[in-house]
């Protein structure tokens, strides 16, 4: 089993900064990748970013290009989310999924709010 603890969010005011972070616990081996989703009520969940644990290649919803960055610590087991520049429209929950070829993770989802 892994387990996935999500941290950081909040509420900031539009262009302020927060940063997410996932620190992942259990049978980790099998974590090819870490990435965050958001989601706000009523509507789907949408793919933020995602890196690789080997090799570190990131990828961005076209959305959050240029604003937000993400990054990991192998040794901890822990991807990170820095969020620049927010938006309004940022504001939603956001969820941590670790990556398996056996089966996705997800954790629980940390909220956060962006006050215009």
């Amino acid at each position: 089993q892994v387990q996935l603890d999500e941290s950081g969010g909040g509420l900031v005011q539009a262009g302020g900064s927060l940063r997410l972070s996932c620190a992942a616990s259990g049978r980790t081996s099998g974590i090819v990748g870490m990435g965050w989703f958001r989601q706000v009520p009523g509507k789907e969940r949408y793919f933020v970013a995602r890196i690789t644990w080997s090799g570190g290649s990131t990828y961005y919803a076209d959305s959050v290009k240029g604003r937000f960055t993400i990054s990991r610590e192998n040794a901890e087991n822990t991807a990170y989310l820095q969020m620049n520049s927010l938006k309004p429209e940022d504001t939603a929950v956001y969820y941590c999924v670790a990556l398996r070829a056996v089966g996705n993770v997800w954790g629980r989802g940390t909220q956060v709010t962006v006050s215009s």
